[in-house]
């Protein structure tokens, strides 16, 4: 896994019109957030989206591939992100478009609860 640091820009210089977009680097791969939700990852050269039950319609009706990392010949994961189509990396308005279904799951994720101090 590796992500491409021109495709993070990209994302980022498309999404700032809605917001501001950090990254966090996750094995490789760069995830990246949009005002704190997370809402895409960067992997090998493609933009993953988040998506969840609500949004999967919409993303089967485009045809766009479930995320899958292999951590061993036998032990392949699926994760609830979508390929992106291809005319989000050529038109910003495309990829606004769907990286809103992304950060929309992310609104919907359930939050993480944080391990206070005992």
């Amino acid at each position: 896994m590796a992500y491409d640091p021109g495709l993070v820009e990209l994302v980022t210089e498309a999404m700032a019109p809605v917001g501001t977009v950090s990254m966090r680097r996750m094995m490789g791969a760069a995830t990246l957030y949009l005002d704190g939700t997370i809402f895409a990852i960067v992997d090998d050269g493609e933009i993953w989206f988040k998506a969840d039950k609500v949004s999967d319609a919409e993303w089967d009706a485009e045809g766009a591939e479930r995320f899958t990392i292999a951590f061993s010949a036998t032990n392949i994961e699926t994760m609830n992100y979508r390929r992106a189509p291809a005319d989000v990396y050529d038109d910003p308005d495309a990829l606004r478009r769907w990286a809103a279904l992304g950060v929309e799951a992310g609104q919907r994720a359930p939050k993480k609860k944080r391990k206070g101090k005992a």
